[in-house]
């Protein structure tokens, strides 16, 4: 019997991707279908529906699912669900699908079917509506935001079959991970209490320390990093994975911290991210998901500790998967090493306060950094990255919002 938290639902693990002979039977239909074009995070919601990722959904969502999702975080069972999970086209392509007619969901970027879906409801959608419900703005400045307006003007509901998982497993290989994959993980080690590190950004002194916090009050921890498309000036994925090894390897235990990823596309949903961080993260066995420091946010769109408090906010039992709430962590002169304002008694002078964004904007500007935030190692590996840059390759990272507070205070 396992002891690891439940996936989503109570139930077991869902995947929806199909294997073997009924695969093969099904892209040679796929083949003969019309197809409907998919974004890239629409791409990446079709991955993780495959892989179990998002147990125990079937399909994308109806016309009640988004509206009770975007006002009530549940969908029109009751499930909880944080962020609505749809499939978009264009009232031309949407007016020649006929009703419960199948269709093939087909990836341009990739140049591949991804998978095949019964349309069981055709429907528009009120995209600001939305946009304020999830990301608390309609301000197109917003990343998110213009995601969402972007799409295409008709959502297409009903269940798919998944018949892909795209370049993941080929291109990161053994740090790509199905949730059945993790949890099979976590048994083999005797792992019972795991906590999830989310992370878009190489791992400076800062989550370096949060991590190590959750090594303390749990048995091991997996730092599951985003594989899918960012926003420009973020560093890619590959380096990021070469970056987290050296740290892994040189400055934790052996055996307390695994290296996993996962697909999708970020949202910068800050709150409300931070809440599907953690209902996928039930399905992959973790516990616990370490919540620092503005979490999923961009900008100055939400306050630094939003999705901190947001947990307490959804009813009792919605999630098995609880949050590991960190506070402010800094470098302190006077402490000599990482503290946090819960353990810092000196005054703010004498920290130094690390963000990720700061750690870009000094590499990509070929910057000093200081000693105390980030490892050598990890440096190296950074620095081999931004060296190795074309210059039409080459983003301004602009400080703002609480990473431009970090940068003031110190």
């Amino acid at each position: 019997m396992s002891h690891l938290v439940r996936p989503h639902g109570g139930g077991s693990l869902k995947p929806l991707l199909l294997e073997g002979a009924a695969r093969e039977a099904e892209l040679k239909r796929a083949a003969t279908l019309p197809r409907v074009n998919v974004s890239s995070r629409e791409a990446g919601d079709i991955i993780m529906l495959g892989i179990g990722g998002f147990t125990p959904l079937t399909g994308f969502m109806t016309q009640a699912d988004w509206q009770g999702v975007c006002d009530h975080m549940k969908t029109a069972s009751g499930l909880f669900w944080p962020i609505p999970i749809t499939l978009s086209t264009d009232k031309a392509t949407a007016d020649g699908i006929q009703p419960n007619s199948d269709v093939a969901l087909f990836d341009p970027e990739r140049n591949e079917i991804l998978a095949t879906m019964t349309v069981t409801e055709k429907y528009g959608i009120d995209k600001a509506h939305e946009c304020q419900q999830v990301f608390r703005t309609t301000d197109a400045a917003h990343p998110g935001v213009k995601m969402v307006m972007e799409q295409g003007d008709v959502n297409l509901a009903g269940p798919v079959k998944v018949l892909s998982q795209g370049e993941f497993p080929t291109q990161y290989g053994d740090m790509f991970m199905t949730p059945a994959q993790t949890r099979a993980e976590f048994e083999k080690r005797g792992w019972k209490k795991v906590a999830a590190f989310q992370t878009r950004n190489p791992m400076h002194r800062s989550h370096e320390y949060l991590a190590k916090i959750a090594v303390e009050v749990c048995d091991g921890v997996m730092v599951h990093s985003l594989l899918g498309k960012l926003k420009p000036g973020d560093i890619p994925a590959e380096v990021r994975q070469d970056a987290i090894a050296q740290l892994i390897e040189k400055y934790f235990v052996k055996n307390t911290v695994i290296q996993s990823g996962y697909p999708l596309d970020m949202r910068y949903g800050g709150p409300r991210e931070a809440l599907l961080h953690a209902l996928f993260r039930q399905n992959y066995g973790c516990a616990y998901l370490i919540v620092g420091r503005d979490h999923a946010g961009v900008g100055d769109y939400y306050g630094p500790f939003d999705a901190q408090h947001i947990f307490d906010t959804i009813p009792a039992g919605a999630l098995e998967t609880q949050p590991l709430k960190i506070d402010w962590t800094f470098y302190c002169e006077k402490c000599e090493g990482m503290a946090s304002s819960k353990t810092c008694p000196h005054d703010e002078k004498h920290r130094l306060l690390l963000s990720g964004t700061k750690l870009r904007k000094l590499l990509s500007e070929n910057g000093e950094v200081p000693p105390q935030f980030s490892r050598p190692e990890v440096l190296t590996v950074l620095r081999k990255y931004y060296a190795g840059l074309a210059e039409h390759e080459k983003v301004k990272v602009e400080l703002t919002g609480h990473s431009a507070a970090a940068a003031v205070k110190r």
